[in-house]
């Protein structure tokens, strides 16, 4: 059997889902109104059923992310939830926290949200033990690591982001923004504090680094390791971005849909698509011409690189090149006239209103818009004091978004077409879709044509065209029988009822609650977790999970903040990334470092056993 591969795609609202689903997503996740952990990406459930009605006609699914932690009071609003998505047409769930197993809901699959903080083997089996059908790993792993997850948790899904931005943090391991704040990560309200700027100081009080985004990084991109995480066991590929915008969304969707494609032809049979049909004509894609910090394959390969995203934590695009010359414009005038040496192979040629912004030597990000560009010379109405040698990048290229915009692809569901004679003067039309192998047949009465080459000609002209989402070919003709004389209405007719069959959506699923999916599984066969603190404990539901594995859980940092926690662990390295790391620089020792923003102090700790980086409160303990 060929291994079903699917794209994975964020959807901020139901217009954004059905660009993904357009632009070739096999999957889309999105928000109902409240629970998912994008505090201002919520939909109503009308939206919702509407997209999983355009979604499942190409075999699509939507998975509803209800992965916030969830408090006691808001037990029964949760399993409402449930029941409401099941009723939309969801066919999953995505899932942080544990007391959703202990409610009576409707049979739907859940999968185990990356903020289940799932990074080992342990964290795998146990989770798949209690029954989730898929398990969304940490965006760190190697893929030695994500293959040895996947063979410890065989007949479970796995599921790894392949673009977008990353978290410093551990998911789900992250409570800086409920510190500073009161708002939590885990509640879908974080003030993404690692993009903040800081001082990095010693333990003398020397500072080392001034107003830097020294915890914030790169975005991730594996466009050229999709085959390398296939091989290794990842089935789902997910793209990040629920607050990303529709033409981010279509752009590296059909990016990594084309790659999809590719890998899936050149397998010889190994892997096939998950859903039916592809995108056709539109635009061309450029995945490095839209909203980056840079990119980064991050631990993908097991080593370490410069994962800082430096200065540019809120992304300044494509580099395209770097200033050469400064022109004077002429007297009086408020502009900016400069040459620019443009880098080979970029996405798009410079044109009039593109976003353009440079990085001066005291590492300002100067941002501009090209009103007018000439071969080489970009004039800006406006002054950017800027000199020769900076390096150029594009935020906003006007052309591509221009295409994004005007020049949607279509998605099409590729159909053969097998005509049969029946008893004089009927036949029999029957339509194949290719992908799901859905049939559906019409019987017809057509006077028999006296020319038999003519009527293959006008039949095949008339019968293989478009009707809705579908492509009809027509590959049989009856060959021993006269063919039927059929008028270009009576074919276009015949067509658009067969389009209409087969685009018939499936019976929703059964509504009635079923037994609590912790009750289904067998409870002999649960695999106890290894991790035994920051389990994000928030409602006595959850609470009891842990207990029949035999672990009395803390409570949540939201609900008991004056416990003594990491505010952070991550595989990001402050002293790794400033070559301050023991390991390579022997003068160095792994001491704390402080990061101090707006007078508030955090306490930066090095686990160089475990190659990992804690963020603590100044006066937490080690």
């Amino acid at each position: 059997m060929p291994v079903a591969l699917e794209l994975l795609a964020p959807a901020k609202n139901k217009d954004i889902g059905i660009a993904a689903i357009d632009c070739g997503a096999d999957a889309v996740y999105i928000a109902g109104p409240s629970f998912g952990a994008r505090e201002a990406a919520g939909n109503s459930f009308d939206d919702i059923a509407e997209l999983t009605g355009y979604a499942h006609k190409f075999g699509v699914k939507v998975f509803l992310t209800l992965n916030t932690l969830i408090y006691e009071q808001e037990l029964e609003a949760a399993r409402q939830t449930v029941f409401q998505a099941a009723e939309a047409g969801c066919d999953a769930l995505i899932v942080q926290d544990l007391g959703l197993l202990r409610m009576s809901i409707p049979p739907i699959e859940l999968h185990a949200s990356t903020q289940c903080n799932i990074r080992t083997v342990e964290q795998a089996r146990w989770l798949s033990s209690l029954g989730f059908k898929r398990l969304v790993l940490a965006r760190e792993l190697s893929l030695e690591q994500i293959r040895e997850i996947a063979e410890a948790v065989l007949g479970c899904g796995i599921e790894c982001f392949v673009h977008g931005a990353l978290c410093v943090s551990y998911s789900g391991q992250c409570y800086l923004s409920q510190y500073l704040t009161g708002r939590s990560a885990n509640r879908g309200c974080c003030i993404q504090a690692c993009r903040s700027r800081y001082d990095v100081k010693d333990a003398g009080g020397k500072t080392i680094l001034r107003d830097k985004a020294i915890l914030s990084l790169k975005d991730l991109c594996l466009l050229d390791r999709v085959e390398q995480l296939a091989e290794a066991g990842a089935t789902s590929f997910k793209i990040e971005g629920r607050l990303k915008n529709i033409s981010y969304v279509s752009n590296i969707v059909r990016s990594y849909s084309d790659t999809l494609d590719a890998l899936v032809k050149s397998s010889q049979g190994k892997y096939v698509r998950s859903s039916c049909g592809s995108p056709t004509g539109g635009f061309t894609p450029h995945p490095e011409a839209t909203f980056n910090r840079g990119y980064t394959h991050y631990f993908i390969d097991g080593r370490r690189g410069q994962w800082c995203s430096g200065d540019y934590s809120k992304g300044i695009g494509e580099h395209v090149g770097e200033t050469v010359r400064i022109l004077n414009p002429r007297t009086g005038s408020q502009s900016t006239v400069f040459e620019i040496r443009l880098r080979k192979g970029i996405s798009t040629p410079l044109a009039n209103g593109d976003g353009l912004c440079v990085v001066s030597a005291k590492g300002e990000v100067l941002g501009m818009k090209a009103d007018i560009v000439r071969g080489n010379t970009v004039t800006c109405n406006q002054k950017v004091e800027i000199t020769p040698g900076l390096p150029v990048y594009r935020s906003f290229n006007h052309s591509l978004e221009k295409a994004l915009e005007n020049n949607p692809p279509v998605r099409l569901i590729p159909v053969t077409l097998t005509l049969k004679t029946m008893e004089s003067p009927r036949y029999s039309l029957t339509a194949t879709a290719a992908g799901s192998g859905a049939t559906a047949s019409v019987d017809f009465e057509a006077e028999p044509a006296v020319n038999r080459d003519k009527a293959a000609t006008g039949l095949l002209s008339s019968l293989s065209k478009k009707s809705g989402i579908f492509s009809f070919s027509l590959t049989e003709l009856p060959s021993d029988s006269p063919l039927p004389f059929l008028p270009s209405s009576t074919a276009n007719a015949l067509r658009r009822k067969l389009a209409g069959l087969l685009e018939t959506p499936p019976a929703l699923p059964d509504m009635n609650p079923a037994v609590p999916p912790f009750d289904s599984i067998d409870h002999n066969r649960i695999v106890p977790p290894a991790q035994k603190h920051q389990l994000n404990c928030a409602n006595s539901l959850s609470r009891s999970i842990y207990r029949a594995a035999g672990i009395e859980p803390n409570t949540a940092f939201e609900l008991d903040p004056s416990a003594h926690v990491e505010l952070m662990r991550c595989k990001y390295c402050i002293r790794y990334e400033t070559g301050r790391c023991p390991r390579i620089n022997a003068k160095e020792k792994a001491t704390p470092l402080y990061l101090v923003n707006h007078g508030r102090r955090l306490k930066a700790v090095f686990d160089c056993a475990r190659c990992e980086m804690a963020i603590l409160t100044d006066t937490a303990l080690k």
